[in-house]
């Protein structure tokens, strides 16, 4: 028996309470002084940020048809480090008691083999993607095994009950009218960014804003703690794309379109519908065309709207435009005489005919008729330099429409303080030396069909936001470009070109009185002329009372290189129109004006 119980009872105590107080310390520590820091590092172990997506809005036709959604599309990750390490395990039936099941673990080749018959690779890929992976980083904890898989795939995923696989959802954008606007509508790239087209220019209507939430994750197999979800930031969608544009009426112009290009062996087309009172948008054809779905089935040349994005001399559709402009300064009429020659020289210029003749008496009306570009340098050199500049402008040429198109082009019309030279000079009067954009032609038509007023050119209503209300409406006001005066006489004299021209039996419309001109011109790469033609057309109907506008712009038709490929794609898309909106027919025969004197 020890002599000295009492002190070993003491020392014992003094053990105990230092033991004791260290516990204190360290949970004083855990729990107060690193509490905060101990949680996050927690939480960084345990916990998961997925993003919560909001809906991209869709893009609408005028009638409310959709010609772009968002639909749900998955991307299907797996964790290298845990495949490794965990355990992937099933029910079955019991072979020994039919009754009752037993647990089984499945083998990792077995469990990769059967997801890659899902998602569409093969085990032994799965397997090579996580080796290298783990080799790379030992706690490599995320790799995709695919990606936008649609919903059945991930059903079927889900239904594998792999803890360590798991699906993302990532939002994918579907077309569902094909290439119907698809080179209005543009694309989205595989992460659902915008690159292309209205869903670029638009994209502050249609952007959404996407949330964040938290989970937690079991350590042991890295399934995801039922009822730990917690929302960090609420996600927004985006507004809906109010278009102006006809998805019937587009449908129908785009095949016409393609038919001709493919019958004359063109290189591309344009054709645009507009409203002559309001400048709305009804079509806006380009051929090639691209299905948005798949954008790469195309050259990247022939993804976008060439209507809004392609400058081009536009020939002999812009003589209507200088013709107003004289008219409206007072310097000649309808019946206004010249005697135009073949050849023209006027301070140095050299201007010429399409066609040999002598010298010819023609009114303004027949020089239109005939389209002769030494007629029209009489007529238009009677305006200063300036005075012309300023009415091209209010036409709308050389700058970017209203619609601000992504990549819209503002056309050059070649001038700084005046023309470079003579023969620029000249030649802007009948449409060559400067260039302007399918678009531009028709709302400058537009302008002397609504009676000297342009309108804004308009492609969008609107955006319609989540909560029902519309932002965005565009500007309405037009503003005066010619008199009215002057614009029923260009409307006249444009007439007499539908009733005379050589290719009246091409564009004839019964029943309606028409206003129309064509063009051929050159077509300039920047640094010279390319081979081959752009022909056009563009016009109004009914001429008495101006509903539509159409412009058809065709480039190198190698099988008729003349505006007689454009006649008839101006013939049928005008027709189409004026039926579909059942416009009352004319009541009156054009107004008769002298070709000659």
């Amino acid at each position: 028996m020890s002599r000295h119980p009492m002190r070993r009872i003491l020392a014992a105590g003094v053990v105990l309470l230092l033991l004791v107080g260290w516990f204190v310390l360290r949970l004083v520590d855990i729990q107060v002084v690193r509490a905060a820091e101990l949680n996050e590092a927690s939480q960084d172990v345990r916990s998961r940020d997925q993003t919560i997506y909001g809906e991209r809005g869709e893009i609408l036709d005028a009638t409310g048809a959709v010609l772009a959604e968002t639909v749900m599309r998955y991307d299907i990750a797996l964790s290298p480090k845990q495949a490794m390490l965990g355990r992937v395990t099933r029910e079955e039936p019991d072979p020994d008691d039919p009754s009752s099941t037993r647990t089984v673990e499945v083998p990792l080749d077995q469990v990769l083999a059967e997801l890659g018959e899902v998602i569409g690779r093969t085990g032994e890929e799965l397997r090579t993607q996580i080796d290298t992976a783990l080799a790379a980083d030992p706690d490599d904890d995320f790799e995709y095994a695919a990606r936008h898989v649609d919903t059945a795939t991930y059903e079927a995923v889900k239904a594998l009950g792999i803890p360590w696989v798991e699906p993302y959802i990532q939002p994918g954008r579907r077309y569902p009218n094909g290439a119907v606007a698809g080179n209005l509508l543009g694309f989205t790239n595989a992460d659902g960014e915008p690159v292309a087209g209205l869903e670029l220019s638009e994209d502050q209507c249609l952007a959404a804003e996407n949330g964040t939430m938290r989970s937690l994750r079991s350590l042991t197999d890295w399934v995801t703690i039922p009822g730990s979800e917690q929302v960090i930031e609420e996600s927004h969608d985006g507004g809906d794309l109010q278009l102006t544009i006809d998805a019937d009426l587009q449908y129908f112009v785009q095949r016409v379109a393609a038919e001709q290009v493919a019958a004359v062996q063109a290189d591309w087309a344009t054709v645009t519908v507009m409203e002559a009172k309001t400048g709305r948008l009804l079509a806006v054809a380009d051929v090639p065309t691209v299905d948005p779905n798949s954008p790469t089935s195309v050259d990247s040349q022939d993804r976008g709207s060439r209507a809004f994005t392609a400058p081009f001399e536009p020939g002999s559709t812009f003589k209507s435009l200088t013709s107003a402009s004289v008219i409206d300064a007072g310097e000649a009429t309808p019946t206004s005489r010249v005697t135009a020659p073949y050849r023209y020289e006027p301070d140095g210029a050299d201007i010429t005919d399409s066609f040999g003749h002598e010298p010819e008496r023609w009114t303004m009306t027949g020089m239109l008729i005939v389209s002769s570009n030494t007629g029209m340098s009489m007529f238009g050199e009677r305006l200063s330099d300036a005075d012309r500049y300023d009415y091209m402008r209010a036409f709308g040429l050389g700058s970017p429409t209203e619609v601000g198109f992504a990549s819209e082009a503002a056309g050059d019309l070649n001038y700084d303080g005046g023309w470079p030279d003579s023969q620029t000079r000249y030649a802007t009067m009948f449409g060559q030396g400067l260039t302007t954009t399918a678009v531009q032609i028709a709302s400058a038509y537009q302008a002397i069909a609504n009676g000297g007023v342009r309108k804004p050119v308009t492609l969008v209503d609107g955006c319609r936001m989540p909560d029902g209300t519309l932002e965005g409406e565009p500007a309405t006001e037009g503003r005066r470009v010619i008199s009215e005066a002057a614009a029923q006489e260009t409307t006249d004299m444009l007439e007499r070109v539908y009733e005379d021209a050589w290719v009246s039996d091409l564009w004839e419309i019964p029943g309606y009185r028409v206003a129309a001109k064509t063009g051929t011109a050159q077509f300039s790469d920047g640094d010279g002329y390319e081979a081959g033609y752009l022909v056009s057309v563009a016009g109004f109907a009914p001429a008495d009372d101006p509903e539509f506008v159409v412009s058809v712009s065709i480039k190198n038709p190698v099988k008729m290189n003349s505006s007689a490929a454009a006649a008839p794609v101006f013939q049928q898309v005008m027709s189409q129109v004026l039926k579909k909106y059942r416009t009352v027919p004319s009541g009156a025969p054009a107004p008769e004006l002298p070709a000659n004197w």
